[in-house]
């Protein structure tokens, strides 16, 4: 009985100890930083039988599709050039919101996650958050992370209308994105 009572014990006495948090601190080996340049064009297609944005919420204000507030889903192809023809290399998957108050300017907060599915960074992605105003020809948006070759991404992607079709909303936009990661 006394050994059941001293197992017992420990017993109770190990269990705080297992179950405290737990926290280590390593100086990483160094490590050298990459810069990867990018080049290739986003097909955001909202019209047709099988569009590549969607809208998934629209706020209860008259307006048009794209007013303030509506919330847009994507899965829109990257390819190598401009064309709907040409080689796909990876797509862009996310969502963007429209949210400028001013009516004649479409602004979108837009977060997508940019896959490559071949060529030499075929599985690796970057993750762009970032504000996209329509009015300037050339627009900076942010890189916030990244995975695969990209791992730790940071960065910036200037972009430019390639083709814009203001009835329908289909846009074709030229990426060129800087890389910065490990």
């Amino acid at each position: 009985m006394e050994k059941q009572v001293i197992f017992v014990v420990f017993c109770l006495a190990m269990a705080p100890v297992y179950g405290q948090y737990y926290s280590e601190t390593v100086m990483p080996s160094p490590r050298q930083e990459r810069m990867t340049r990018l080049h290739f064009f986003l097909h955001d297609i909202l019209s047709g039988q099988n569009p590549s944005a969607v809208i998934i919420a629209r706020p209860n204000i008259t307006g048009s599709a794209i007013s303030f507030g509506s919330l847009f889903a994507i899965d829109d192809a990257l390819t190598i050039g401009p064309e709907p023809t040409s080689e796909i290399i990876g797509n862009a998957q996310g969502m963007y919101v429209s949210s400028s108050l001013d009516p004649t300017m479409f602004t979108a907060v837009m977060y997508a996650d940019f896959a490559f599915t071949s060529g030499a960074f075929n599985g690796s992605s970057f993750s762009l958050f970032s504000r996209n105003p329509s009015s300037p020809p050339i627009r900076e948006l942010a890189i916030v992370g990244g995975r695969g070759a990209f791992r730790m991404a940071s960065g910036y992607a200037l972009i430019r209308n390639s083709f814009l079709n203001l009835t329908t909303g289909d846009t074709i936009v030229e990426f060129n994105v800087t890389l910065y990661h490990y």
